[in-house]
């Protein structure tokens, strides 16, 4: 959904999102092997993703702060529940994931397939910088298609595609169309709503 979320919404979302930050600031996740993932993230919602040496998984504490993750912001839960309606693929978020990639950012090819239900959708939210987006297919090697991703740009993934493989390849300098404390500087805001439990 090309620019859904227009500037002044945008703000909104952004605003509300920055009370979350200040009770569970953004973290490095770490991989099965203990290697950093290069994109920090943190979590609002009941459930919130993480990652160690255990594998991936949802928690419902911060695990460096061992404190709740805070409910999402109401107004955001909102927005991304009307979305998904327009979509036709009602449903209620229990996680909103959040990526900040700085100006190097990226994230590997991958599936989302920690949730308990595939049928649910998830939908994402693009603040800040332009990234390239690499949809894939059913199985790593398909080929993939290369998308822009833009400020204020929502992708719902659901039914056949809720299941493609996908990442980002890079972030795109200088296409911010303003700055915002919520996001990184030079770099992107990603707010991915997931029905996890």
């Amino acid at each position: 959904m090309r620019g859904r979320i227009a500037a002044a919404e945008s703000r909104t979302v952004l605003d509300a999102m920055l009370a979350v930050f200040a009770v569970v600031p953004p973290y490095r996740l770490r991989v099965k092997s203990g290697a950093y993932v290069i994109n920090r993230m943190t979590n609002c919602g009941s459930l919130g993703w993480h990652s160690d040496k255990k594998g991936y998984r949802y928690v419902d504490r911060h695990p460096e702060l061992d404190v709740p993750w805070p409910e999402i912001p109401r107004d955001v839960k909102a927005l991304a529940m009307a979305v998904a309606d327009e979509a036709g693929v009602p449903f209620e978020p229990d996680a909103c994931l959040v990526n900040f990639y700085d100006a190097a950012g990226k994230m590997n090819l991958h599936q989302d397939h920690d949730e308990k239900d595939f049928a649910w959708p998830i939908v994402s939210f693009s603040f800040g910088c332009d990234a390239v987006f690499a949809l894939g297919g059913a199985k790593r090697r398909d080929p993939v298609q290369n998308v822009r991703l833009r400020h204020g740009d929502v992708l719902v993934m659901h039914g056949e595609s809720r299941m493609r493989f996908h990442g980002v390849k890079k972030i795109v300098p200088e296409t911010a169309p303003f700055a915002h404390e919520a996001i990184p500087a030079g770099g992107r805001l990603n707010l991915t709503f997931r029905r996890a439990a």
